[in-house]
């Protein structure tokens, strides 16, 4: 196999199968092992409160995080900034990153939802309510590979520690906002939007760690030239 084939097995696809099969044990565990047991039983708790103490205007300011994080939004925000990125860098590892980052979260996501059946939350629902099962939260996942990704990039180029923290700041409060958004409107549980944040965060650590990392030489390995003393003494041993 080629260099690329084994970078490739090593630092992406091998994490995130682990990755896929941590997010279906804990599944499993929220869903069968522990539903009954503290903290869990919490959770209806929670969702309830959410529920009733909801206001005209949280409900429009929950519309907007959720917005932020539909799918429609999340593909083209994505596609924007990856094209800006290669616009404005000239090279292809930033958008690769940001893409990959996405489109692993959403992979890891509905293979989850196949395996782990979960219902929603018994609260009124202010959302249509997706085919896909409770656990995990897809809006929150996506939010958080996206906007901390973005975040993750604007830092790597910021010049102070101070413009560090703002954007890092910044583009967090969003996956958080979206996932208390997503809870407000009746659609998850709070594990369900844990569990979300370990999938989104990891996948961008993974392909930051693939990608970014300029260490990692995407490509075949190019041979050192022999230099002409050793080839000439390697004929004379031969001969």
């Amino acid at each position: 196999m080629s260099f690329t084939v084994l970078q490739g097995v090593r630092r992406v696809l091998l994490p995130v199968t682990l990755l896929l099969a941590v997010m279906v044990a804990l599944g499993m565990l929220v869903t069968r092992v522990f539903a009954g047991s503290w903290p869990f039983t919490l959770e209806h708790g929670v969702n309830s409160e959410l529920a009733a103490d909801r206001t005209s205007g949280w409900n429009h300011v929950s519309l907007v995080f959720s917005t932020l994080a539909s799918t429609q939004m999340i593909v083209v925000v994505t596609v924007l900034v990856a094209l800006f990125l290669r616009l404005r860098l000239r090279r292809w590892r930033e958008p690769i990153f940001l893409c990959a980052a996405v489109s692993a979260q959403a992979l890891i996501f509905l293979l989850t939802t196949m395996a782990i059946d979960r219902h929603r939350p018994a609260v009124e629902k202010m959302d249509v309510s997706p085919p896909t099962s409770s656990f995990p939260s897809g809006h929150t996942s996506a939010a958080v590979a996206l906007y901390l990704g973005i975040g993750l990039l604007l830092v790597l180029r910021a010049r102070s520690t101070r413009t560090r923290v703002a954007w890092g700041t910044l583009l967090l409060l969003v996956p958080v906002g979206v996932a208390l958004t997503r809870m407000y409107r009746g659609m998850h549980h709070p594990s369900d939007v844990v569990a979300s944040f370990l999938n989104g965060g990891t996948c961008v650590l993974i392909m930051a760690r693939a990608i970014l990392d300029r260490s990692v030489r995407w490509g075949r390995a190019k041979l050192s030239p022999v230099p002409a003393d050793r080839a000439v003494a390697g004929q004379v041993a031969r001969s």
